[in-house]
């Protein structure tokens, strides 16, 4: 049965920091008996399946690289509708897809969550390379207590 909340961490680690999600989601996972009203979920490059994951959740947060113009490693929380995308899809994968996209897509079909957060990391460094940048890998325990505090939020508002 799936748990109210899911934590969705999104990237390519074969492309250095944008597989911070990713990585993010293995430390939250190897924790995740702290926090038993989240799923945490690897969906790396998930394409659609995205949607599957996310529909009859209450809450989904979704951690990911995120281009936003500020100083490499920085963390920014914020929801769907204060952020627009600036993906350009090259259409040559079936596992290429726009978060947003997929939550606009959700809503239509009744089946988004209620609660969406998401954290975007500014990548230093994309490019191919299975590690994180240093930048980004000193600040690992910053972003996996940001995202449990985030978790801890939602259980105590719901």
């Amino acid at each position: 049965m799936n748990k109210e909340t899911i934590v969705l961490g999104l990237g390519n680690p074969l492309m250095g920091d944008e597989g911070i999600g990713v990585k993010v989601i293995e430390l939250l996972q190897s924790a995740s008996g702290d926090l038993p009203g989240a799923d945490f979920v690897d969906a790396g490059t998930g394409g659609m399946s995205l949607l599957h994951l996310i529909a009859g959740r209450k809450r989904a947060i979704v951690i990911d690289c995120a281009l936003m113009g500020s100083k490499p490693g920085m963390l920014r929380r914020f929801r769907p509708e204060e952020v627009q995308t600036v993906k350009e899809l090259t259409h040559l994968s079936l596992h290429e897809v726009d978060i947003l996209k997929v939550i606009e897509l959700a809503r239509q079909l009744g089946e988004c969550p209620e609660d969406i957060v998401f954290f975007g990391i500014e990548p230093e460094t994309i490019e191919q390379r299975m590690a994180l940048s240093d930048c980004l890998a000193e600040r690992l325990d910053e972003y996996v207590a940001a995202v449990k505090r985030e978790i801890v939020r939602g259980v105590k508002a719901g």
